[in-house]
């Protein structure tokens, strides 16, 4: 079976079939280097001259594809060349085998080429011309190095600055995608901030009125219901409050609008008096003294969302809010009634335990939610510094 060998590049085909047309042109001009009665040549016919013409325009067909065995059948025929009447063609595009050996050759071989023809180089014209003492042989040397030692650094000095190139488009690509990646991560975790904040905001007022609609629709006592609905008013006037914030948050940037403020531990009193004015009986001890930003906006929405799943999920009795701070930690917890199998007042997706627990990782702390005898605990411990704060 014939091993598969790969097409000569187009370009290779133009150069071998140019190389052997001009050859040929200039033997039937009879523009030969060496006259026939030169005492080294040994072919005196001329048309011998054109077998290694014709091998190496072949040969230039592998300078891509095969360079290494092109340049070994090349050097053979050009050895065959110097017996002959010669021809420069042959000698031109030998030294392209050359050059090419360097470019599209293996790393080993484009870093011994320019030593080896080097070498060649010194030991075919200086050594001798030393030894003899004939300064004649210094233009043996000059031709060797026109023609083997030249091309050679020149394919050098080339594939390297191909492979610097190739080295600056790959790492000009890896930037680029890790561009894309950071830019990618960049959106992801702010869709996800903005969903936290989103359900922070909205939750705790949509439920209340949730459970006051509930009431006003289910007891048939006007004055209930005219609570209720009194109820189910102010949660929507802040619910919608709290959207605009939102909003303002969002386009912060624009000239037309401030940034809005963002909550900090000081309104937890005010927090708290919203969730008792929606009918839970909660109980706030706060002794947290002053923290970071990062951390008092991820206490308070934590706290905000516990009293959103209590007024959906408790049980009769008194919510606690305590807020610790220690060991440069600030320690929150919230307690709630629980009576497992109660059905909720009103109807929930889970999402507030889930953007509980993406606050508290984001600052490198702790979180855990669940029951404990007859009470529903929600602990958190947040690092009180900044480094890593998103």
């Amino acid at each position: 079976m014939v091993p598969w060998t790969p097409r000569p590049h187009r370009d290779d085909v133009r150069i071998a079939v140019g190389g052997l047309l001009g050859g040929v042109l200039l033997w039937v001009l009879g523009a030969h280097p060496r006259g026939s009665a030169e005492s080294l040549v040994l072919w005196r016919a001329s048309w011998v001259a054109l077998v290694p013409l014709a091998v190496t325009a072949a040969c230039a067909l592998l300078r891509r594809t095969s360079p290494r065995a092109g340049l070994l059948i090349g050097t053979a025929a050009l050895a065959l060349d110097t017996v002959t009447v010669g021809s420069i063609v042959t000698v031109v595009l030998y030294t392209d085998l050359v050059y090419a050996a360097v470019l599209y050759g293996s790393p080993a071989t484009a870093r011994r080429m320019p030593w080896v023809t080097g070498m060649l180089t010194v030991l075919g014209g200086v050594v001798p011309a030393a030894v003899g003492r004939d300064p004649r042989w210094l233009l043996v040397g000059v031709a060797v190095g026109v023609v083997a030692f030249a091309p050679a650094a020149t394919g050098w000095v080339v594939r390297n600055h191909r492979d610097a190139a190739e080295a600056a488009r790959l790492r000009a690509g890896q930037t680029a995608l890790l561009a894309e990646v950071d830019r990618t991560q960049a959106v992801t975790a702010e869709r996800a901030r903005m969903a936290r904040e989103l359900h922070d905001l909205v939750a705790n007022h949509l439920s209340a009125i949730a459970i006051h609609s509930t009431a006003a629709l289910s007891l048939d006592d006007p004055k209930t219901s005219k609570e209720a609905l009194a109820v189910i008013r102010e949660n929507s006037v802040e619910g919608l409050a709290e959207m605009r914030r939102l909003i303002g948050v969002l386009r912060a940037g624009s000239a037309d609008r401030e940034p809005a403020a963002i909550p900090t531990l000081e309104g937890l009193a005010a927090l708290v008096e919203g969730a008792r004015a929606n009918g839970m009986d909660v109980r706030l001890d706060a002794g947290h003294g002053t923290v970071p930003a990062p951390v008092g906006l991820a206490a308070y929405r934590i706290v905000q969302e516990s009293l959103t799943n209590a007024l959906k999920h408790a049980a009769e009795g008194a919510v606690e809010v305590r807020l610790r701070r220690r060991d440069g930690r600030l320690d929150v917890r919230v307690d709630s009634p629980y009576r497992p199998g109660d059905t909720p007042r009103a109807p929930g997706s889970g999402a507030g335990l889930t953007g509980m627990r993406e606050r508290a990782a984001l600052l490198g702390g702790e979180f855990e939610a669940g029951p404990e005898g007859a009470r529903w605990t929600v602990r958190t411990v947040l690092p009180l510094t900044e480094g890593d704060s998103a």
